[in-house]
């Protein structure tokens, strides 16, 4: 998994690098629109998003997939100075930009900030439209990965990501499977108020913060099975998770504000909202965030109750859940939702074990 990146403790980086970021500096110390600059990558919680989760591009999809590359990147370069409408992952970006305001104000000289990437397969030309719809919104994204028609992803380490959000689920699995914590992203069907102050983030717990190992024992053999094995190892914490890292740098947020007093005025809460039942297979859970040193503001053990319901009212920016029928509950409920790929749920939709193709000799 995606490991966090150092802290500002770190040994000197070289003299190159050094007057690289200072002459960066100097030109964003010095624009008219006091535009902050991006921080240093090694420090930074990056967040790569595509371009057809920042904004809403069916319209332009449906032209690509209709009548080819051509013809849609004509129509791009046509309407460029039109703003494309904001997408799934457009409140989340600006609920990290929010977080970095307070950051700057807490500590002006800190590298420790959200860092935006866009990273999308789209050609170079379609470029000059996002920058103008980015700046019409005025969002701080000034790193960019365009990679004309090539999968990312094999950038995303070298933009030392912590998240990769994506619409395309093949992405997103080569992503996982190169260790590095993403997720595909799903529309509301109703629209949410947001919180405008307060970075809101829901996970769930088995296959997306943790491993999918009790999960597989409650697949194969059964709930009885499975509330035996997890008091049983109660007190052996379960591996982790594709998402156990970006927690993690969220949590090394947290404390920066945590340290100056701030903790019931954090512009960061995270919520876990698991299927687990609290008294039969709870304390597992939470005593491995705690070996972990990790902190969750909010545990919700539903107990197999439907999650849609209470996401209404956490309203999160965005929430990470491994099953489908869970993103789907969610999404009727007006949560903006995160699918994770992974693990042994893949098989199953609500409970039932999925037909799988037969392998190809």
């Amino acid at each position: 998994m995606s490991e966090i990146k150092l802290t500002e403790s770190a040994p000197t980086e070289d003299n190159g690098e050094e007057k690289d970021w200072a002459a960066a500096k100097a030109f964003f110390d010095n624009l008219k629109t006091n535009k902050p600059r991006p921080p240093k990558p090694r420090y930074a919680v990056t967040i790569a998003v595509s371009s057809r989760t920042l904004f809403n591009m069916v319209k332009e999809r449906k032209i690509y997939q209709d009548e080819g590359l051509e013809k849609y990147v004509a129509y791009q370069m046509e309407h460029e100075s039109e703003p494309l409408m904001p997408g799934a992952a457009f409140p989340f970006v600006q609920a990290l930009m929010n977080v970095n305001s307070r950051l700057r104000q807490l500590y002006p000289d800190s590298e420790e900030l959200f860092d935006i990437v866009l990273m999308t397969n789209n050609h170079a030309q379609v470029g000059v439209r996002l920058i103008n719809s980015i700046n019409h919104y005025d969002l701080s994204i000034e790193r960019f990965c365009m990679t004309g028609g090539e999968s990312p992803i094999g950038y995303l380490k070298a933009y030392m990501t912590n998240l990769y959000l994506s619409k395309d689920s093949d992405k997103v699995t080569e992503a996982i499977e190169e260790g590095i914590a993403a997720a595909t992203m799903f529309t509301a069907d109703t629209d949410n108020e947001l919180s405008k102050t307060q970075l809101r983030v829901a996970f769930d717990g088995d296959a997306v913060l943790f491993s999918d190992e009790s999960e597989i024992i409650v697949k194969q053999h059964g709930l009885d099975t499975f509330f035996e094995h997890e008091k049983e190892f109660e007190n052996k914490p379960l591996a982790q998770g594709p998402l156990k890292c970006f927690l993690e740098a969220l949590g090394k947020l947290q404390r920066k504000f945590i340290a100056k007093n701030e903790r019931l005025n954090c512009p960061i809460r995270t919520f876990l909202v698991t299927a687990r039942s609290a008294a039969s297979s709870g304390a597992r859970v939470l005593k491995t965030l705690r070996s972990w040193g990790l902190e969750i503001d909010e545990a919700l053990f539903l107990a197999g109750a439907p999650k849609g319901p209470l996401l209404e009212k956490i309203k999160p920016h965005i929430f990470f859940d491994d099953q489908m029928f869970h993103i789907e509950g969610a999404q009727q409920m007006g949560t903006i939702s995160a699918h994770v790929p992974y693990g042994i749920g893949q098989k199953y939709h609500k409970g039932k074990l999925i037909e799988q193709p037969p392998k190809k000799e």
